[in-house]
């Protein structure tokens, strides 16, 4: 007799989760689904739960209300695609192969880096485990010519993503373009009779879920637009007029409500099918908020009073709204100070489905958290980098340890070191004040960062 090794560990985690009774007849329960909802450059000020004053985002902050809502959670770093690339493969961005949006070739040419097929990813991961896998989105890390390096090709059975650049045949994508698994239909083309691009993509994921097997649990991560500044289509030409806010800000608010919207039509689908119940929600973002296409970051507070905003590793630019909601297993209205960050959600989920998550996972399961149990394991210490355009300027370090930040960037040969228990806006660099300590941090962004080709300041400068 063949035996499913990952799905007798995971009924004997939902055994002690209490999903499943030790009788002469257990009864037979499906292990938990997991919607993760990825958002793209919304701030830790941008939700009502997270104090924001002005935008409406009524579902999300009845999901808050449902769920817990951390206050120190952090993304892999401060722009896109090595933030993904830190989530998708539970390493910190010292030693995943995605340092910035692009990276350095051999002719000199800056142009997108794909993730290393060494990597393993979470839908790989979760496919291990048992799970129907799905991707919907915005994907960010592979090459427009290279199928492989696509959702599709990294553990996703069914991927419905955006593509742009030139593949190796010389066609031009360009972001309007959605391909559902590594196929491009005419049909797929138009989103532009939608109020917004999301809503277009949700419609994908509520077929999904309406097609999908029922007979294994389901990993979906869908991952939005939204508030991207390079959204430029909405139809929406009404939402909060009458407010006298220029155009640019009145559309940025009206993204984020719409977006609301859409996240509660994911909600209401599983809900009417009967699967909320059984279904971690994860709800956060890829980084802090933009203050692109002539878009103020300060008009909302998106930063929630933070210092710093996308591509800058202040907390501004890393610090963003985390909600997880589980029903009768995760608590409802919890805020916790518990820090966790993007590369904590591969050992999470591996410890919810009851797997070992993969050696290279930098990271620490916060799920005794989500279930109210003590947290043992804690990190020593959390690492940031990224790496914008050629130069030094471009390349930045940030360590947390306790309640101690340090920022560099490394043309400045400065460490800059906050105490984020007295000072959480880094409004007071201490450095001169704690010479020992910020040698100490100066040896965790020596060593963290793992020297890489594309990205010739990793490894810092010192």
């Amino acid at each position: 007799m063949k035996y499913n090794y990952s799905l007798i560990t995971a009924i004997c985690v939902l055994v002690g989760l209490g999903l499943v009774s030790c009788t002469d007849k257990p009864e037979v329960v499906k292990p938990p689904n997991v919607l993760f909802l990825l958002v793209d450059d919304m701030g830790y000020g941008e939700l009502a739960s997270y104090g924001q004053e002005v935008i409406q985002t009524p579902h999300l902050d009845e999901l808050a209300s449902q769920g817990m809502s951390f206050n120190n959670f952090y993304t892999g770093t401060s722009v896109c695609s090595p933030s993904r690339a830190s989530l998708m493969t539970g390493m910190h961005t010292g030693h995943v192969s995605i340092r910035g949006n692009k990276g350095q070739y051999d002719d000199g040419k800056w142009d997108r880096v794909p993730l290393k097929k060494s990597e393993v990813t979470l839908g790989e991961m979760m496919k291990s485990a048992g799970y129907q896998t799905a991707f919907v989105g915005k994907w960010h890390l592979g090459l427009p010519e290279d199928l492989s390096t696509w959702a599709m090709g990294r553990g996703y059975d069914y991927a419905v993503q955006e593509q742009w650049g030139t593949s190796d045949k010389g066609e031009t994508f360009d972001e309007r373009m959605h391909w559902i698994n590594n196929r491009m239909d005419s049909s797929f083309y138009d989103y532009t009779k939608y109020d917004c691009i999301d809503e277009f993509r949700t419609n994908f994921a509520l077929e999904y879920l309406e097609k999908k097997s029922t007979d294994k649990p389901f990993f979906l991560l869908m991952s939005y637009r939204i508030p991207h500044a390079h959204e430029f289509f909405l139809r929406d030409t009404t939402m909060y007029t009458g407010r006298g806010w220029p155009e640019i800000e009145r559309r940025h608010a009206a993204r984020i409500t719409m977006l609301d919207q859409q996240v509660h039509r994911l909600l209401s689908q599983l809900e009417k099918s009967g699967e909320l119940e059984n279904t971690l929600v994860i709800f956060t973002s890829d980084n802090g908020p933009h203050n692109e296409n002539k878009h103020d970051k300060d008009f909302f507070q998106s930063s929630g009073g933070l210092k710093g905003y996308k591509r800058d590793l202040h907390e501004g630019g890393i610090r963003v709204p985390m909600i997880a909601y589980w029903k009768g297993k995760v608590a409802a209205g919890i805020r916790t100070d518990q820090q966790a960050v993007f590369y904590d959600v591969m050992p999470t989920l591996a410890d919810l489905v009851g797997i070992a998550a993969p050696d290279q996972t930098d990271g620490v399961s916060f799920l005794p958290t989500l279930l109210g149990q003590t947290q043992t394991e804690q990190h020593d210490h959390f690492y940031w980098e990224i790496q914008e355009g050629s130069n030094a300027k471009g390349f930045k370090q940030a360590a947390l340890k306790d309640q101690w930040k340090a920022v560099r960037v490394a043309d400045s040969y400065h460490t800059e070191l906050y105490d984020l228990s007295t000072d959480p806006y880094e409004q007071n660099d201490r450095s001169a004040d704690y010479p020992e300590l910020v040698e100490q941090m100066n040896q965790i962004l020596k060593t963290e960062s793992v020297v890489i080709e594309h990205y010739p300041y990793s490894g810092g400068i010192f």
